[in-house]
């Protein structure tokens, strides 16, 4: 089965240099892997927790839309929407809100520092918290359990949101399962071997330093004059000079393979200028994102085809959503009314029963075994391959009665002709229920 993984990008600034080398490219890197099925999404509604600036916000989407497209996201592989375009999302976290203690939320890490930084100003505690501030894990919860995510690449001051995702999510089972596990529980995912560019200064590469090097805006100029500015120590060109631990080397080596990394290392312990080291880095990095730039600044200027590209990957990303709220909503007893429960004939059991989409078990001709799903009205919504062995397509039944739409990720099935997605997800989901 195929593993889960969930990436969101908050919409509050431009990216830089820093965030393609940390998140971006790992991120895309990983995505290619086999066995894993990716979903990125644009954090809008975490945006406006930090942001009250709408065209900052605006402009910030399409930014960073088109710098992961650009940064080479593969749509096909991948399921790329922005939070606001899933509607699931925001019901999810009222009905996570609902079973979520508030002495969990008090202990937040950015509830907290909000709180210190207005006590140590000789404010209110709460003066400068909101109710989207406060609550910003549970929405993070929302966004993770939605889709089931198995793992979740964080920075390390995310980890904690995690756990309280988990924590969140096993009450829920535990209070509305009924012995099954309508979430699974997330896991943290550090990457270590990620590098952490150093900005012009030294310190960590961000916009809240002010010192970090553009990955698009601006040009092959305004990448050049940021180089221009790092900070590098007072030896002159003939003289040695040490790589380890020079910012500059750094940056290089996080674009340089093996041999150009060595290369660069021995000329600066052979006297290389700091100027013509900075011109070197500008030419590795220039080779490397210049053609990302190109197709970035095409994107910027057609945002009718990103927004085309995000409306598709919601209505994938729906596929998977919309059922299990249909789920979750069945077990928090959000259903729809029914006549009072009045005695059955046999006949009427009957009929009930063959109102649910059906399994059918047979063996062809070729000797293979093959199973289908049908409708209430006979039409064909599945058919399966065939199977060597009658378990093998015995076993794959019992997997869409227990699991659903989600079985259908790995499943050797095809869908009926005339038949959509939507349409099969909405018979799993009623025949779950009627297992239920």
């Amino acid at each position: 089965m195929s593993q889960r993984v969930l990436t969101g990008i908050t919409t509050t600034g431009t990216p830089h240099l820093g965030n393609y080398v940390g998140a971006i490219r790992p991120a895309i890197a990983a995505s290619r892997e086999p066995g894993v099925e990716s979903f990125f999404f644009l954090a809008d509604y975490h945006a406006l927790i930090k942001c009250d600036d709408p065209d900052r916000i605006e402009r910030s989407r399409l930014e960073i839309a088109a710098t992961w497209l650009a940064a080479g996201l593969d749509t096909s592989r991948v399921t790329f929407y922005r939070q606001s375009d899933i509607p699931e999302i925001t019901e999810l976290n009222w009905l996570l809100t609902c079973v979520t203690a508030k002495g969990q939320m008090n202990r937040a890490h950015a509830y907290k520092a909000t709180v210190d930084a207005a006590v140590a100003a000789g404010e209110e505690p709460d003066a400068n918290v909101t109710m989207g501030l406060y609550c910003y894990p549970i929405l993070m919860a929302a966004d993770i359990l939605l889709f089931n995510a198995h793992r979740v690449p964080v920075g390390r001051d995310q980890v904690q949101h995690i756990e309280m995702a988990r924590d969140v999510a096993q009450r829920f089972n535990h209070l509305f399962g009924r012995g099954k596990d309508l979430f699974v529980l997330p896991q943290a995912e550090i990457e270590e071997s990620v590098a952490t560019l150093p900005g012009l200064d030294g310190r960590k590469m961000s916009k809240s330093y002010d010192n970090t090097v553009p990955l698009f805006e601006g040009g092959a100029k305004a990448l050049k004059d940021a180089i221009a500015r790092i900070v590098t120590d007072s030896k002159l060109p003939g003289e040695p000079k040490d790589p380890e631990g020079a910012h500059l080397v750094t940056i290089h080596d996080a674009f340089a393979d093996a041999a150009t990394r060595a290369a660069f290392h021995a000329d600066l312990r052979s006297g290389l200028g700091w100027g013509d080291a900075k011109q070197r880095v500008v030419q590795l990095i220039e080779a490397h994102v210049g053609p990302m730039r190109d197709r970035y600044a095409d994107l910027v200027a057609h945002p009718e085809r990103i927004e085309d590209i995000l409306q598709e990957g919601a209505r994938k990303a729906r596929t998977t959503a919309t059922p299990l709220l249909a789920e979750l909503r069945q077990a928090v007893g959000l259903r729809r009314m029914v006549a009072a429960s009045q005695p059955r004939t046999a006949k009427e059991a009957g009929a009930e029963k063959s109102a649910v989409p059906v399994f059918k078990q047979y063996r062809e001709a070729d000797n293979l075994f093959y199973f289908k799903l049908t409708a209430a009205d006979g039409s064909l919504l599945l058919q399966s391959q065939g199977f060597a062995e009658g378990r093998e397509a015995g076993g794959w039944v019992k997997r869409f009665k227990t699991e659903g739409a989600a079985a259908l990720a790995d499943a050797p099935v095809t869908l009926g002709e005339g038949t959509d997605r939507v349409a099969v997800d909405a018979a799993l989901t009623a025949l779950v229920a009627a297992q239920a």
